[in-house]
């Protein structure tokens, strides 16, 4: 039953991959393929979610954590690791979560990927993403989880460029793997900086002695430094990358280049939501260095109204949904930050939902709309895709934190533990978490208004073919609505409400002098109504903007144009970036090229020596003329210098 959760998407992709070989010309068979691919991979994922429910009612219901070990995987000297599973009440969470959403997104992909040529392929990887995230959530030891974080940075390259025939998408592609590959490099520090300390990357081991290395010192360039400190913050930039916080976000918005089953799969359940699973993972570790823990509250404080300002302004569907994404990180990773490690995983878990229900639902509107993903040409479709719309407006509502929906347990928990921690940090965490609030709110609505309401403003025949999508598309939403509107409620007491501490067991440490989230539970009642009537006001304020007087955003966009622009630029972090690091890289390139490559190298090595050997040759030649006299007189020169040589050798 454990293998069978997170080894059953390993066979159906390798299944998939072999079918996308075949490849034949065909139409009738390749439709077979294509069939063929999609019920393994989705059939799969469904019996991998039947089992990770079974795990979760055995693991955590009958409170029985367990470490399969499979096999020895390195035993090398001192270093001894092997290929575990590591099934306690967080794995459990996170292979349920990951395993519901992912085959509900699979299906998905049988309507919305059905026109494309390469369905076996697309199938397989999506099905291998899964597989690595499996790994990842599961894994006993650093190693394994640095095989399942590399393999989810690998299959999201793939499918990111799954349409490699657009030079956008492979750009995106790049862009995310090396962006990624600045966080693995702390990332990997910090792995190593772990074993140099505990001589060990078991967590259990590091985890049952992480308390006595509190006071622990590393040598770090010279210097003697707090080691918890040191670990965290390496691990951390690992976080900051896969997570796609503020410094390392760039990636995520570039990521829609690819299918949008991709997006949501990236977005909901899988890639970005590791960082904050290693966090909550490693909270031995986090919890004694206060350091750390601060750090990690102000990067998320600071994600999360940076990427809800610039949600605010961005005109395709999906990427509004991608900044919502990068901000609601921001939240988990806050909420982490005060050491409310489990009201982070909560909204981990409800966020899956309602974020996949929002991507999923943008997919039916640009399916509808004949791929059409820019808002400004939409408008006047609601009653044409009434259960789409219907859709989208459930996971707009458990976004914006509107009760009884899923984020409104979530959300204001986090919240409200930022304000319990009672610390200088948390307060900060807590005004951008409302401010974000606000905005999350207005961007959720603007985007609902300008999809749907107003007059149409696509072209005539687009409008004509304008439909909804076929059930196969929406019956998975449909499930994903009811996450969106019960998990929350379902969860609160589990998570982070009464029952929190025997729920979660050992699988998340908290010290008893942090008591953010025990004290989130008597915040003062303006505290908990707050995020309420903020999330209000957004709602109002873009009802006035795309409703009532939809001429007022050109003109406020107008009168204030340098904020506007800084916001459409997205902070001007990708112009940054080209000026400081790009552009700087082409030039060291070509200077190593043409300079060092060419001239060096190259002038002094086989080109400078076959040019000499050229001149020489070249010179040599002319003494070839082929008249006799010449040779001649050659010859009696010769003659002269040797007798020379001789006579004034004799004497």
């Amino acid at each position: 039953m454990y293998t069978s959760a997170v080894f059953l998407p390993l066979l159906g992709s390798l299944i998939a991959g072999f079918l996308a070989f075949l490849a034949p010309e065909d139409k009738d068979r390749k439709a077979r393929i294509d069939r063929a691919a999609q019920l393994v991979t989705c059939t799969g994922l469904i019996l991998a979610a039947v089992a990770s429910l079974f795990v979760f009612n055995a693991v955590v219901i009958g409170g029985n954590p367990v470490t399969i070990e499979l096999f020895t995987w390195i035993n090398s000297g001192g270093l001894e690791i092997s290929w575990a599973l590591k099934i306690d009440t967080l794995s459990a969470v996170m292979l349920s979560t990951v395993t519901v959403v992912s085959s509900v997104i699979h299906v998905y992909a049988i309507g919305y990927m059905h026109h494309d040529p390469s369905i076996p392929r697309f199938m397989s990887y999506l099905s291998l993403f899964t597989f690595f995230m499996l790994m990842l959530v599961t894994a006993d030891n650093l190693v394994q989880l640095y095989f399942g974080w590399e393999g989810v940075g690998l299959v999201s390259y793939l499918l990111i460029g799954f349409w490699y025939d657009k030079p956008s998408a492979c750009a995106a592609a790049i862009k995310a793997f090396v962006v990624n590959r600045v966080g693995d490099f702390g990332f990997a520090l910090g792995i190593f900086a772990t074993f140099v300390l505990f001589q060990s990357v078991n967590l259990d081991t590091i985890f049952a002695t992480g308390g006595s290395k509190a006071g622990a010192t590393l040598s770090v360039f010279g210097g003697e430094f707090h080691a918890l400190t040191v670990i965290c913050l390496l691990l951390f930039m690992g976080a900051m990358g896969k997570s796609a916080q503020i410094g390392l976000h760039t990636w995520l918005p570039d990521a829609m280049e690819g299918p949008t089953p991709v997006s949501a799969l990236i977005h909901a359940a899988t890639m970005v939501t590791a960082g904050v699973f290693m966090v909550a993972r490693l909270s031995p570790l986090f919890e004694y260095s206060d350091t750390a823990l601060t750090v990690v509250t102000l990067v998320g404080g600071t994600t999360a109204i940076f990427a809800a300002t610039i949600g605010c302004v961005q005109n395709d569907i999906k990427r509004v949904i991608a900044y919502s994404t990068c901000s609601q990180l921001g939240y988990m990773f806050f909420a982490c930050g005060v050491s409310a490690y489990s009201a982070g995983i909560f909204h981990l878990m409800t966020h899956a939902f309602f974020k996949a229900l929002l991507f999923l639902g943008a997919g039916c509107v640009i399916h509808a709309m004949s791929d059409e993903q820019d808002m400004r040409n939409m408008g006047g479709i609601w009653k044409k895709i009434p259960v789409t719309y219907a859709l989208m407006w459930i996971g707009s509502l458990a976004l914006a934190g509107v009760p009884p929906f899923a984020g409104y347990f979530s959300k204001d928990i986090v919240l409200e533990a930022a304000y319990a921690a009672h610390t200088g940090i948390g307060a900060y965490a807590f005004w951008m978490g409302i401010t974000a609030a606000f905005l999350t709110a207005f961007y959720s609505w603007r985007l609902l208004f300008m999809a749907f309401h107003g007059e149409p403003r696509a072209d005539e025949r687009v409008m004509a073919r304008v439909h909804e999508s076929p059930k196969v598309m929406l019956l998975p939403l449909m499930v994903l609505a009811a996450g969106a509107i019960f998990a929350g409620y379902a969860g609160y007491a589990s998570f982070v409400g009464e029952h929190a501490s025997e729920f979660w067991g050992d699988s998340i440490l908290i010290l008893p002098a942090h008591t953010a989230l025990e004290a989130a539970h008597h915040v003062p009642a303006w505290v908990k109504y707050l995020p309420l009537a903020v999330g209000a006001a957004g709602i109002a304020l873009a009802v006035v903007l795309y409703l009532v007087a939809p001429g007022l955003p050109a003109a406020i966009a107008g009168r204030f144009q340098a904020i506007y622009q800084f916001l459409v630029h997205k902070w001007y972090f990708d112009e940054l970036y080209d000026f400081l690091f790009v552009r700087t890289a082409f030039w060291l390139g070509r200077g190593f090229w043409k300079t060092g490559d060419g001239a060096l190298i190259d002038g002094c090595g086989p080109d400078g020596i076959a040019a000499a050997t050229r001149d020489l040759a070249r010179r040599m030649g002319r003494l070839q003329s082929g008249y006799v006299y010449h040779y001649a007189f050659a010859m009696l020169i010769g003659v002269v210098t040797l007798i020379t040589w001789y006579l004034l050798k004799q004497t």
